[in-house]
């Protein structure tokens, strides 16, 4: 058995050591301060688009999803209410949607959606941000007989049809929002996104 010390082989070893411990202490430091710079699980929960199952909903149902805080509803609307809404077109303030930043490009139709049956809309009053109440019956005594149907604000009074189109002579000056969303086969859609994941 030989007495000698191999130096090289020591030093070798023991930068080795240093590098792995040191390394393993600079992670250790900069995991905390760096997941501090990323938002919060509610904060990305509070902007994350949200993935919705409408396999169940039927035909006149509305659902009501949230999204940034803000009621979401998602209706399906039957082939009548799509015909009412060719017919209120002299009692909408904008029937052909020509506010842009009120829907996406994609839902600049007479629908406001990518499906005529399926509507999506932000269920706040674009007046003072009430959020109107659902009513589908037609010529209901207290909206008159040119009501086909749609959204009416307490608040203030401010009428929309089930395309979420404001009516003439109420406060809201513009139509409901639709938000950026899309279809993930026939009974999925992804509020909060478009197909090409812009938000």
């Amino acid at each position: 058995m030989s007495s000698t010390v191999d130096n090289s082989k020591r030093r070798f070893l023991t930068t080795a050591a240093s590098v792995v411990v040191g390394g393993a202490g600079a992670a250790a430091v900069a995991v905390p301060f760096v997941s501090s710079m990323l938002p919060s699980a509610k904060a990305q929960a509070a902007g994350a688009p949200v993935n919705v199952d409408i396999s169940k909903l039927q035909v006149g149902q509305l659902m009501t999803i949230e999204w940034r805080g803000k009621p979401v509803w998602v209706y399906r609307r039957s082939p009548e209410v799509l015909q009412n809404m060719t017919s209120n077109l002299d009692v909408l303030r904008d029937p052909t949607s020509a506010v842009l930043e009120q829907q996406p490009e994609y839902c600049k139709n007479d629908a406001r959606s990518i499906r005529e049956d399926l509507m999506v809309l932000v269920g706040i009053c674009t007046h003072l941000g009430c959020s109107p109440t659902y009513r589908p019956e037609l010529a209901p005594e207290d909206l008159g007989s040119d009501w086909k149907g749609g959204f009416f604000g307490p608040c203030h009074g401010s009428k929309f049809d089930l395309a979420g189109r404001v009516y003439t002579g109420v406060p809201a000056p513009t139509n409901l929002i639709v938000p950026p969303y899309y279809f993930q086969g026939d009974n999925r859609i992804v509020i909060g996104e478009d197909a090409q994941g812009a938000a």
